[in-house]
This record gives C-alpha cells, structure tokens and sequence, in this order.
C-alpha cells in the first residue's frame, strides 16, 4: 500500500467526469482502493474519491459514521469506528430533496470550509472490490459525505454546490461562525 498524492482544486483530473470501472475485481482496482483508503486515514479525510489521487475512475471510499453524538455533524473527519465503504460505479437517488446546510472540507480543498445544502435523505448503490452489488440508505452527515465524494466523480467540487460565497472560509475562523450560530439558536 501507499499514500497517494491528493490533486488540488484547479488540476485537470478534478474537473472532468471520471469513467466507469470495468472490472470492480481487478487487481489494478483493489490496490488503487487500498492506497485510496490509506490516503484518505493518513489525510484524516471522511471520503476519499478516485479522481482526487489522480485517477479518473468512478471510485469512492469513505468511513463517515451513521450518527454523529460528538457535537461536530459539520466536522468531515476520519471516524475510525465507522463502517469502512467502498462504491465502484456509484449511482444516488434522492429520497428526501429537501436541503439540509452544513459545513463541508475537502482534502483537494484543503484549509478552506464552506457551507453546502444537500439532500438529507438518500439511497446509494454500486459495487465492493469483490464485485458484489452494495445498496444504502443514509441520512444525515453519512448521506452529506456520500454525496460530496460523488461529486468528485462527475468533476464538482463543493465550491461549485454553495449559495452564498460569502460562508466560503477558512478552516481557522470556523469557531467564530459556530459560536455565531450557537448564539443564534439559544436567542430563538
């Protein structure tokens, strides 16, 4: 295994739909899966998306976890005590369109943070490096990440998905806008 170099915002690779894998299977794709997963566990990432290391290939892998109890829902964070999931070929289906804002990173976005409104409900399918079809519900922070890999795979970053560029900032001046939206929610 290897820890891959993670293409950032404004490289060619980040803004073209990847392909389609032909064989799920193949060696070549169980050893980009497990350098994708070490990348992303070494990057303290929550997902992680072919196309961000490189290789234009509809891959993702992510370990965000079903719930979040630690206060931080807008945190996208390596979560080792989540389920570690592989999509080859994803595809998403929105149960629940309605929009859900929450603070979103990217290890091609990095030092930044911007807030994004995604659907709060949907299912998810593709295939495991063994070939076997994967089919999901998420909601919550798993459906946002769910979501956020995807769209690397069809050549989006989270920019492109915000409203307001003005909640586009940072990382370091994060506690200043949730002690700003903690004070609004104990004034209602």
């Amino acid at each position: 295994m290897a820890i891959l170099k993670i293409a950032r915002m404004g490289h060619p690779v980040l803004a073209r739909r990847a392909d389609p894998v032909s064989d799920p299977r193949s060696p070549e794709i169980k050893r980009l899966v497990a350098d994708m997963i070490e990348t992303m566990q070494d990057a303290n990432g929550a997902g992680l998306a072919a196309p961000q290391v490189h290789v234009p290939l509809r891959v993702v892998v992510f370990q965000a976890p079903i719930s979040r109890s630690d206060g931080l829902e807008d945190e996208e964070a390596y979560d080792h005590a989540a389920p570690l999931t592989v999509l080859i070929n994803p595809a998403i289906e929105m149960l629940d369109p309605a929009p859900e804002g929450g603070w979103e990173g990217c290890l091609s976005v990095p030092g930044l943070r911007g807030w994004v409104e995604r659907a709060t409900h949907i299912r998810y399918a593709g295939y495991d490096t063994e070939g076997r079809r994967i089919v999901r519900e998420a909601k919550g922070f798993h459906a946002r990440v769910v979501q956020h890999e995807c769209d690397h795979l069809d050549g989006v970053l989270y920019p492109a998905r915000m409203r307001d560029m003005s909640k586009l900032i940072f990382e370091s001046e994060i506690s200043h806008w949730l002690a700003k939206q903690k004070a609004e929610d104990a004034a209602e």
